[in-house]
């Protein structure tokens, strides 16, 4: 049982040297064990007669023996193997598979090439050149079909080398005839190099087949990214539709009840008439019997007293019915002014409904806007947090660096934005002048400046308390609102080229740049103006966005921030663009 485990152990009859089973097996002093020519080989290629294994080291180069226990065993060993390999792992070979040249009768797979006997072999005949020490030198590589393809057709030799002048292979012979002037490298040497091409090119395919599965990915969340949109889109839409349906059931019930109404007063006025008309109806039979009684009486006296004493003879007083009616109602006219008013609120209704949704979807791109103090006029007062400006009346003593408004009362945030969408809130609130929108980072900032598109300004602003206007080229674009805003939202799609403003408690649209060209970084733009001897005293305030999901598909490309006041007026409505100037305190 013993020697049955200890057969069935490969390790145990392995050469530490060549690792393979051992061939001639000998013992040296220390007790390791080698194949009798690796050894050989091993001391005579060393200047020491060491043990390869436990690096013991010998005076004398010791005599070997053939250890004949060990020999033994690894007959029994390799006995045991072929057994196995052909009860259990010997295959015959199959249509696509090589077969050993060697079998006679069936055929059996083959499990290696050899590239210097230009043969294939099953694992049986496999086992001279696994075991032989001349054998164990051929080149063996897994099994190839026409090894006499690997044969030099005009020299019948080996084709063992490459040349690369005419880039096709070579014999040794070749060499020494056809290709004696060529630049000829042994195979393996043009192996390796074309390895490392090989390994190179699969390196770049890699970083090819890498970029594709970011696209993929990048397309897989543009998709999830546009499946939210409409899937938000979707709801928006039901709520939209189901606010307008609501709206119209109101509006028909309102008409019905309408209609109702009138049929009910009508029903009523007829119900009335016809009381009235059964009420006479009924004094005329009562008066008819009193005649028709007094007509059969045979007592000439009393007839004649009861005719004279009364009016008898005479019909009750009744009302003249002949222009009395109760005509038809006609409701086309309610219907119509019904539909017509409908019309009205509908189209209210959806430019309301629609701006909501409109409001509510680039709220999602709002992004954190603090103001930059080195943008800031002089005269300008920020809070310590960056969210608010307001102008002091008193001009501070500070750097005239070259992004600082020297002149005009305005400020900049620090954030730029130079791609994407992005968008902010400013309480305007308690304010008779202001300007908001965003600027190029070009822009003049000494002296007076120019508010319009063609110098880098896209902005709305409210001046004399009630007057808003967009600084739109060429002309300014005065601006009729329905209600004073409190807050206002500005909206850049940078790509699309689009500025809007919005009044945001009202969830209406104040004013759109559109086919703006930007070509710069963007920076949002605040101007309080001027204190005016306290009516403006009220500061800009950046407000948090509500419902804010935080910024999406923006890059953020630099950094400034502060709000500034600046006082301006309107030099004459002929001019083509709103100048900005400081006007004396």
């Amino acid at each position: 049982m013993a020697a049955a485990n200890y057969l069935s152990s490969e390790d145990q009859f392995l050469c530490s040297i060549c690792l393979d089973v051992f061939t001639d097996p000998v013992t040296i002093p220390c007790g390791h064990n080698f194949c009798k020519n690796c050894i050989n080989e091993h001391w005579n290629t060393s200047d020491q007669h060491m043990c390869p294994m436990c690096k013991k080291v010998f005076k004398t180069r010791p005599e070997l023996h053939i250890n004949t226990f060990i020999s033994e065993m690894v007959v029994q060993f390799r006995q045991s193997a072929q057994q196995k390999t052909s009860s259990s792992e010997q295959q015959e070979s199959k249509p696509g598979e090589v077969p050993c040249d060697v079998c006679t009768g069936t055929k059996l797979k083959a499990l290696k090439s050899c590239l210097v006997c230009l043969a294939s072999y099953c694992e049986t005949h496999l086992e001279p050149h696994l075991t032989a020490s001349r054998l164990k030198r051929h080149q063996l590589i897994d099994p190839v079909e026409n090894l006499e393809d690997r044969m030099c057709t005009k020299h019948d030799k080996p084709l063992e080398l490459f040349c690369k002048t005419d880039q096709t292979f070579v014999c040794m012979l070749c060499t020494v005839l056809d290709h004696k002037t060529h630049d000829v490298v042994p195979l393996k040497e043009e192996y390796e190099g074309k390895k490392v091409e090989l390994e190179k090119t699969d390196a770049e395919i890699q970083q090819m087949i890498q970029k594709r599965q970011l696209k993929i990915q990048e397309i897989k969340h543009s998709v999830d990214l546009s499946e939210e949109d409409a899937d938000r889109a979707i709801a928006e839409g039901v709520q939209v539709f189901t606010d307008l349906m609501e709206s119209v059931e109101r509006r028909l019930n309102e008409l019905i009840d309408t209609i109702k109404e009138t049929q009910r007063r009508r029903e009523n006025q007829a119900e009335a008439f016809i009381k009235e008309l059964e009420q006479e109806i009924s004094e005329l039979m009562k008066r008819s019997t009193e005649v028709v009684q007094l007509s059969l009486s045979e007592d000439h006296l009393h007839l004649l007293q009861s005719v004279q004493s009364s009016n008898i003879h005479h019909p009750p007083p009744t009302k003249d019915w002949s222009k009395v009616c109760v005509p038809p109602a006609s409701y086309e006219g309610t219907v119509r002014r019904a539909v017509v008013q409908l019309e009205e609120t509908l189209s209210k209704e959806i430019k309301k409904l629609l701006t909501e949704a409109e409001l509510k979807r680039i709220q999602k791109f709002a992004v954190d806007v603090t103001l930059d103090p080195d943008t800031a006029n002089p005269e300008l007062i920020l809070s310590d947090d960056g969210k608010q400006v307001k102008h002091g009346d008193v001009k501070k003593n500070l750097p005239d660096n070259p992004e600082r408004f020297s002149y005009c009362n305005c400020v900049l945030a620090k954030q730029s934005f130079s791609s994407g969408r992005f968008y902010f809130e400013v309480q305007v609130k308690g304010k008779t002048e202001w300007d908001l929108g965003v600027a190029r980072e070009s822009i003049n900032r000494k002296g007076n400046i120019t508010m319009s598109p063609e110098d880098g300004y896209w902005t709305i602003g409210l001046t004399n308390g009630n007057e808003y206007e967009a600084l739109d080229a060429p002309l300014s674009v005065s601006l009729s609102l329905k209600s004073r805003p409190q807050k206002v939202g500005v909206f850049v799609d940078y790509e699309e080229g689009l500025v809007s403003f919005y009044d945001v408690d009202a969830a209406a649209l104040i004013y759109s740049f559109t086919g703006c060209s930007f070509t710069e970084k963007l920076f949002p733009y605040f101007s309080p103006d001027c204190n005016d001897g306290g009516k403006n005293a009220a500061p800009l305030i950046i407000s948090p966005v509500r419902g804010c999901w935080g910024l999406e598909m923006i890059r953020k490309e630099g950094d400034t921030t502060d709000r500034l006041p600046v006082r301006y007026r309107r030099l004459g409505s002929s001019r083509k663009n709103r100048v900005r100037m400081k006007l004396t305190q």
